[in-house]
């Protein structure tokens, strides 16, 4: 009878482990939830969530087209379907789903289907692409809320999730790279030629326009 005690004890023993195993397994899980969202030109999307408290990575990349793998030129030129778009990995115990698609509503021109700003075409233009039921069903929402306190109709498509493939290296964190290229202002860094780029494109200044203090980067 000892023996058969003991053997309990430890079968009980495993089982807890097991389970707390389980349970940490899932903690890790939940602990991080990704939305793919397209605003124009990835980098300034990129830039803006990375600034975001509880924002854990934000990758540059193409997304809603039918060419697998396309390269950059590929996805600007047209022709492939794709958005230049961006995947936000971020911990829903800091900023909740909800937030990030309120803050990327008032951080583009919705009400815009031609592009964005400066940046035209169809690669351009603003879209969500939900993974589950529970994205697709805050999406909505977020749309409905940012329309009735716009005022104006909001184009920006909810769309089917699909195969997202990563940009090439030198466009992700290209906001803050020290490395000189070769503009026609001559030698700058990435990074200094992305802010003329910004204040050229008037992303900012429309955003301002349409959002006002409800803008989360501008400075509104």
């Amino acid at each position: 009878m000892p023996q058969l005690k003991t053997i309990k004890a430890t079968a009980l023993a495993v089982l807890i482990v097991v389970g707390l195993g389980v349970q940490n397994n899932g903690a890790k899980a939940s602990d991080k939830e990704v939305l793919t969202v397209a605003g124009g030109c990835f980098w300034c999307v990129e830039s803006d969530f990375e600034r975001v408290a509880g924002v854990k990575d934000v990758v540059s990349g193409f997304t809603g087209g039918t060419v697998a793998d396309p390269t950059y030129k590929q996805v600007v030129r047209g022709g492939t379907g794709h958005y230049e778009a961006v995947q936000i990995t971020f911990d829903p115990a800091r900023v909740t789903r909800n937030q990030i698609l309120s803050m990327f509503f008032r951080s583009v021109d919705p009400t815009d289907g031609g592009g964005q700003f400066c940046d035209r075409g169809d690669a351009y233009r603003t879209a969500i692409f939900p993974t589950n039921e529970d994205q697709r069903i805050a999406a909505e929402r977020a749309k409905a809320d940012a329309e009735a306190e716009l005022g104006q109709k909001i184009v920006t498509p909810i769309m089917d999730g699909g195969a997202f493939y990563e940009a090439e290296a030198y466009h992700q964190d290209y906001y803050k790279s020290d490395q000189i290229i070769i503009t026609r202002f001559g030698p700058r860094s990435k990074a200094s030629a992305y802010k003329s780029y910004r204040k050229a494109c008037g992303r900012d200044q429309r955003v301002d326009e349409l959002w006002g203090d409800a803008a989360p980067f501008t400075g509104s």
